[in-house]
């Protein structure tokens, strides 16, 4: 809990939209520091375990998600063939 003193810090009430100059590894530690809490966490739905999510997230986005594959178009007429067999 003590850790995480000098983010409530980083993340003023005041100024939501403070910016971080941050170099690739103060933000790679930071990451890895919210990692950490979210992973170890007693209550993974409390909203300050949501709020973390949401700051790692703005620090590092998740990769973007493959397209869904279009929807199954409706059944029109059977093929001549489909009709053969089904006589029989």
């Amino acid at each position: 809990m003590q850790s995480l003193r000098w983010l409530r810090c980083l993340c003023a009430v005041d100024n939501p939209r403070m910016p971080l100059d941050l170099d690739d590894t103060e933000r790679a530690a930071l990451a890895a520091l919210l990692r950490a809490q979210i992973k170890n966490t007693r209550w993974p739905l409390a909203p300050r375990t949501k709020a973390l999510r949401a700051i790692l997230d703005k620090l590092e986005p998740p990769p973007p998600r493959p397209e869904r594959f279009p929807r199954p178009k409706p059944p029109a007429q059977p093929s001549a063939l489909l009709a053969k067999k089904r006589r029989r």
